[in-house]
């Protein structure tokens, strides 16, 4: 369908939010960042019984994140395990 975004546009167009909410960040930390939290979303969404709203639902939740918790998401690596282990398995902060 024309003009229809598939997740990689998405994906990229939050990655550029984040990257002018946190210049700590590098694009490839930035977009594993969106990418957790686009799955988190959508995976705790799913656990809780909701019915999928579609990518732009998840859109509007993550752009909510970044807005609120973008500029300091770099230091949430410390006091969370899972995100510190994703980034290690990118090869990040080894």
């Amino acid at each position: 369908m024309e003009g229809e975004f598939n997740v990689e546009d998405y994906i990229s167009r939050l990655t550029d939010r984040l990257l002018e909410k946190n210049s700590s960040l590098s694009y490839a930390e930035a977009r594993t960042w969106v990418e957790l939290l686009w799955e988190d979303f959508e995976a705790t969404y799913a656990k809780a019984g909701y019915e999928y709203k579609g990518k732009e639902t998840t859109e509007k939740i993550v752009i909510q994140w970044i807005d609120n918790y973008g500029p300091e998401l770099h230091e949430m690596i410390r006091n969370n395990p899972k995100y510190k282990k994703w980034f290690n398995q990118k090869g990040f902060y080894q």
